[in-house]
């Protein structure tokens, strides 16, 4: 599993807009459905700073990923456009493998 980590700072007032756009059922979501290697989003808000949220998005493998983004890269890109008006900044934090459990001891 690959996970993909945004942090976002939201314009004031487009929170939930914000939301809308960028939730598991959100026009990102959405794009990214487009791809079978694709898992889910979480959508997270901090709780001291409302305007501040982080993103993970949920890929079978960074592979995956890197192959969606090539392949949908002007959809991709034109999306982005239209969401920069919600927000302030955005930031990537990383590209975050889940290591496999171990296996269970017989």
């Amino acid at each position: 599993m690959f996970v993909v980590l945004w942090q976002f700072q939201v314009k004031s007032g487009l929170e939930k807009e914000f939301e809308k756009v960028y939730g598991p059922d959100g026009a990102w979501a959405s794009l990214f459905r487009a791809s079978p290697a694709y898992r889910g989003t979480r959508l997270l808000r901090d709780t001291s700073i409302p305007s501040s949220y982080l993103t993970m998005d949920f890929w079978d493998s960074q592979a995956a990923y890197g192959a969606f983004r090539k392949d949908n890269a002007s959809r991709y890109s034109e999306l982005d456009r239209r969401c920069e008006a919600i927000t302030e900044r955005e930031s990537r934090l990383g590209g975050l493998e889940v290591p496999a459990p171990p296996p269970a001891s017989a």
